[in-house]
């Protein structure tokens, strides 16, 4: 096949290396969404155009859908049902085509993700960068050097998506007040920023200092 829904990268531990909650950074991209557990692991999943001939986006609607709806449930797959989801905001007033089709993706997988009663929070770009950084912008390459420097067992293969994917869930285990590893104060400004859900398990949780 040419072209079609396939798994980019993975990396899974032999053992279970962080106790805890269970939370899953989910970072939606058609070519490339990545996923990283609090159990040691990253996947990125996306549809793979090898010729460059039958980009999804100008794929005819009928078998748009169709890579979309094999790409929505590879996703979900992968996530599972942890204790957390941590989703990046849609950044749909980016440049690049398929605006449609990416708020779609983000939408469904939101809402499947609350269909499984599963709690999820929301990091904008600008909080995501800022959590692994400790500022608000910043090159991708940044994020990904301050990813293997800080959480090494992530292991992404040097791929963007899955780095991004290992910082919201990073910041969504020191939401929680598990975090993985300690943050500078500057850092943890986006944890208090970003959108959590109420309730995780019945109890009322807020952005306090990790335990």
């Amino acid at each position: 096949m040419n072209h079609g829904v396939q798994t980019i990268h993975e990396h899974l531990p032999e053992v279970r290396p962080v106790d805890g909650p269970r939370v899953v950074g989910v970072d939606t991209s058609l070519t490339g969404t990545g996923l990283a557990s609090s159990e040691g692991w990253c996947r990125v999943v996306g549809y793979v155009d090898k010729t460059k001939k039958h980009p999804i986006s100008k794929l005819p609607r009928v078998e748009r859908l169709a890579h979309m709806n094999v790409l929505l449930d590879a996703v979900m797959a992968g996530i599972g049902v942890p204790d957390l989801a941590v989703m990046e905001g849609a950044a749909l007033s980016r440049a690049s085509g398929g605006a449609h089709e990416r708020g779609w993706l983000w939408w469904r997988v939101y809402e499947r993700l609350l269909d499984q009663d599963v709690p999820v929070g929301v990091l904008s770009t600008n909080q995501r960068i800022l959590y692994a950084t400790g500022k608000g912008s910043g090159a991708k390459g940044v994020v990904l050097e301050q990813v293997v420097r800080r959480w090494p067992q992530w292991q992404t293969g040097g791929n963007d998506n899955a780095a991004d994917a290992t910082v919201l869930m990073a910041a969504g285990r020191d939401w929680l007040r598990h975090p993985i590893d300690a943050v500078p104060k500057a850092h943890r400004k986006a944890v208090t920023a970003a959108d959590w859900p109420d309730v995780i398990d019945g109890a009322l949780l807020g952005p306090g200092e990790p335990s």
